[in-house]
Formats: structure tokens, sequence, C-alpha cells
């Protein structure tokens, strides 16, 4: 662990880090360092005259040199690089200047320029960051834990690198998720960035590619599955409960069996969320309740096609479903409103390979035997498209073109306003742009999207595209449960987010405007919803109950700001 405390004087507001590194290791700690700008007295008191240029700068004036370096790189993957380099370098540098260009800079830390990263993970790799816990090292848990570099932590995010984005199994490369996740909680929500830790568990991977590239940063050996598996998840989850009782566990980017599993198997012994399954599904639900609401319909006027029903699919499933109940529907009357296909086609109850999450939603043999369509075993997606006429159709396959012309026409026809969300990402795995829906609907679809898409012009009128990204509620989550250090993450507590994005969506004051908030505003909607999450929280007696107005100072008092302090020699 580093050797720095931060401390604040609460009678006089002013705020320093007391630390005992000084020259090179000072320079070298992205923590701490702060380049050009260490004072006159810094460069005295920690050795660092004559390492550093004469000129003491500010930090905007740091801002406005990394800003003209980061313009100078034309390849996308190079700008990732370059912020992850600057990123290793100077943590308040780079949170700052990513701060001011928001929109710009976000797709390429993080969706979707992060999955070319995690891929590229072997070849371009410069630093080590987070924690790396082996199958192999499973009795040692607690030892690596303690190696960590923030002292104090709040938050985890913990991937196994087999669900990665659309792209599956990569490995150790996975690790880029975790880091591009917790820069998004800062960024977005205000975590502070060292109470923070990113881990990878390395049990192998089935990429035959990696395992075969003498790069594979890895572990070489296929992935461990089953009882060993789930033993060495337990292991995990036992040590970071022992080491870190208060601590928030974020899961991303399991397998689809995995993510539910590991979900349902602690969500009661530690305050634990998946956003693949739970964030995907919040996020989906807002933008479909905003839209319901834009079009004057309830859900019992619902009919919903999940095309993808792996763990975002079944996840954005469930949370549609319990809202469904929450809107005075029966259990039958909303199951009777869903129809998710996956790779066999139409959910069918006698297809031998369902699993527990898409049981509930497959449709029964008797109701499909009377449909005229080309293949019974595997009834594909227009089939079920003419037959269903769904209102609302939502894509997490991540199959490219997916939502053909003839599918979208074919849902047009049956609905005044359709509903389309094409949510899978990078955009060449999308399954329908924006501009073909709008072209194919005639200009009636109301859409998001899981990637970011430039406005579509048409007939003269530009229409702002919705991004349904996660990026608009987890921090929003994970501050509002840090403030209160809540025990646990409940159903209500998500439903309370869902409901406060919904309400702050643009399209409930102009019905030509966007579904959900602009990624511009998402740190102002994070404050909200950590309200709405931390309220519930309290409620429902998983946190200590406070005023509303102590509550607000709360969630304030944990928002982190990039900003350089005074340091004290320790």
């Amino acid at each position: 662990m580093l050797n720095f405390t931060f401390k604040y004087d609460s009678k006089t507001g002013k705020e320093w880090i007391e630390t005992s590194l000084a020259g090179k290791p000072l320079l070298m700690t992205p923590q701490l360092n702060k380049g050009t700008a260490f004072t006159e007295q810094e460069r005295h008191e920690f050795e660092l005259l004559g390492k550093l240029p004469a000129r003491v700068e500010s930090l905007e004036s740091q801002v406005k040199r990394a800003y003209q370096q980061f313009q100078s790189y034309n390849v996308k993957l190079n700008k990732n690089i370059y912020l992850s380099s600057l990123h290793d370098t100077n943590h308040v540098l780079f949170y700052h200047l990513v701060s001011e260009h928001l929109a710009e800079m976000l797709p390429v830390i993080y969706t979707p320029i992060v999955g070319t990263a995690v891929k590229e993970y072997s070849r371009e790799y410069r630093h080590p960051r987070g924690l790396y816990i082996t199958y192999e090292e499973r009795d040692m848990i607690e030892e690596i834990l303690d190696n960590r570099s923030n002292p104090e932590v709040d938050l985890i995010v913990v991937t196994d690198g087999e669900g990665i984005l659309g792209i599956g199994d990569q490995g150790v490369g996975g690790m880029d998720i975790p880091v591009a996740k917790l820069m998004v909680y800062t960024l977005c929500g205000g975590i502070n960035p060292g109470r923070t830790l990113p881990i990878l568990l390395d049990v192998g991977t089935n990429n035959q590619a990696l395992l075969d590239d003498p790069m594979y940063l890895g572990w070489r050996h296929e992935r461990v599955r089953g009882a060993e598996y789930d033993e060495f998840i337990y292991k995990f989850v036992t040590a970071v409960n022992k080491k870190f009782p208060n601590i928030f566990l974020h899961w991303e980017d399991f397998s689809r069996d995995n993510a539910r599993r590991n979900l349902e198997r602690f969500r009661h012994e530690i305050c634990t969320f998946n956003d693949d399954m739970q964030g995907t599904g919040v996020v989906t639900l807002a933008a479909i309740l905003a839209a319901i609401n834009a079009t004057n319909s309830t859900f019992h006027d619902q009919r919903i096609i999940i095309f993808g029903a792996g763990t975002a699919g079944t996840g954005i499933a469930d949370q549609i479903y319990a809202a469904m109940l929450r809107s005075g529907l029966t259990e039958n009357e909303a199951r009777e409103r869903f129809w998710l296909l996956d790779r066999p086609g139409l959910l069918i109850d006698d297809l031998a390979e369902l699993t527990d999450s898409q049981r509930p939603y497959a449709r029964a043999r008797k109701e499909v035997s009377p449909w005229q369509v080309a293949n019974p075993k595997q009834i594909e997606l227009l089939e079920v498209v003419k037959q269903v006429k769904p209102t609302i159709m939502i894509g997490s396959s991540a199959v490219a073109g997916a939502f053909t012309q003839a599918v979208i026409k074919a849902m047009a026809k049956g609905v005044k306003r359709p509903i389309v969300l094409p949510l899978s990402n990078p955009p060449e795995r999308c399954e329908a742009t924006p501009e073909d829906i709008i072209t194919w609907t005639q200009g009636k679809a109301l859409i998001a999207t899981g990637t970011l898409f430039d406005a579509v012009d048409y007939h003269a009128h530009n229409i702002t595209i919705a991004q349904c990204n996660n990026a608009l509620v987890f921090p929003g989550i994970g501050l509002g449960i840090i403030a209160v250090n809540a025990k646990h993450v409940s159903d209500e507590m998500l439903w309370a987010a869902c409901q406060t994005l919904s309400k702050v969506a643009p399209i409930s004051n102009d019905p030509k405007a966007p579904l959900l908030p602009s990624l511009d505003d998402a740190r102002d909607v994070a404050l909200e919803i950590a309200f709405a999450v931390a309220k519930q929280a309290q409620e429902q007696g998983v946190a200590e109950k406070i005023s509303d107005k102590a509550l607000r100072a709360a969630i304030a008092k944990q928002v982190w700001k990039p900003h350089y302090v005074p340091y004290v020699r320790k």
C-alpha cells in the first residue's frame, strides 16, 4: 500500500496530504504526482529540485497541453492509449481533463473503444493496474489484497474476463474493463479514485487465439469450471468481506450463467451489484418508461420482444417484469408480454438448452404450434414480429444488422410509434443503425442505442439519439450506497434509480427530445440517483436513517473533484 494520508480540517476547510514519498518515487505515483504543478516549496521539501522544468504550472495550463496532445492523435485506439498513459502518470490531471471533455472522451476510455483496447491488451501492455488474482493463487487472496496501492477502499469492480461486451472471452485483457468502469464511477459519480480497486480474476481462457499467442500475459490454461470455479469465487468474496467489511462489490462482464449465480449467491452476504444484469436493466427500463409515457400508453398495452437472451437480455426482462408487477399486472399477465429469442430462435418451453434465467420467459409450445413458420424448431425474429406485432423491440444479441428492414417495417405496421432499442455495442455489432430505423419507420420510432450515434437528419429535422448507457445509472447507485454505507443492494433501490432517471428524461418535456439525458448531464443525474437510492436504503433499514438535508450533505461530501492540494512531508 502507498504511504500517504489525506487530511482535512472541518473547521477551516483546509485539506492536504501527508506522505513520506519523495523524489522519483513521488513523480512515479499517479495518485500523488503533480508533475510541473509542484510548488517551489514542495520541490525543495520533496527532493524534486532539478527533476522538473523551471516553470510551476497551474492545473488549468496542464489540461490545455494535455488536450492538445490528445487532439494530435487521429486513431481512436491511440487516443485511448494516450489517456491510459496519462492515467498511469497523474490521476488529478487525467480526471480534470476528461471531466472538461466528457462527451468527447468517455467513448474513448469506455465503450466502445475499450473493447478494442481489451483485445490488444497483451500487445499494448504498459503499466500494471489493480490486482490480478489467478486460480493458482487461490490460497493467497488475502495477501494479494494487502498488496493493493490505495490504503482505504470503498468500491471494487471485478471481472473474470469471460463475457466482455460483444467480444466474449478475453482472458487477462478483461482488466481494462474494471479500470474503465472505475474511471466512469469517478467522472460521472464523483467517487474518489483513491478509494477504488479494479480486480481481474484469472481463471484461464477458452479463447484459443489467446492461448496460442506467445504475447498473451494471462494464465495459459483453459477456464476453470464447475465446483472448482465456485469455490474460487467463494474464497475471493470471503477474503474481500474480511478485508473490507463495508465494501461495494461490482461484478462486470462474467459469463451469462456465472453472472447470475454469483450475484444471487452473494447478494445478501455482501453489498453487491452486477452492472450487466442490473445496471443494463435499470437504464433500459428507464428509457422504456420514458417512451411509454411519451406514447400515452401503459405496461398493459405492451408486447415486448428481446432479441438476445443472455446476461443483459434476461436482466432487462427481469427489470421490466418487476416494474409490470409494480404497475398492477399479475405474474401471468406480465409474463405473457415477453417473447425472448436467442441462438435457438424463440425460447419455447420444450427446448433442452434453456437456462434458469430464460425458462420463466419461454413460451408454451401449444401457443406457437398454430403459427405458420418455416421451421417450428427454430422460429426466427421476423416470424415472431409478424405474429406478435410488438410495441417494444430490444436488441442485446451483438448480431449486427439483426433488425433488418423487413423486421422493422413489419413492426411498424402493427404499432403507431414503435419503441426500438438496439443495445449491442460496439457500433459494428449493433442490431440496426438509428438512421435506418428512422427511415424504415418514416420517423415514427422512439430509439435508444447501446452505443453512441450521431444525430440523424430526417426531413430537415435533427433527431438526437439517446444512448442507453449504463454510465447514467451505476455511478449514482454507487455514490448513494457509499454515502450511507448501505449493507445490501435491493430491487427497490434499483427501482428508485430507474424512476429517477426516467423522470429527468428530456422527452418528458419535449416529444421530439431523446429518451434519456446526455452524458454531459451524467454528474447531475448521478446526484439525483444517489439521493433516491440512499433514501430507499434508509427506508428499508439497510442504512442508518438521517434527514434529507443531512443525506444530501453526506452525498456531497463523497463527491471527489480533481484538484491539487498541498503536500506535507511525513
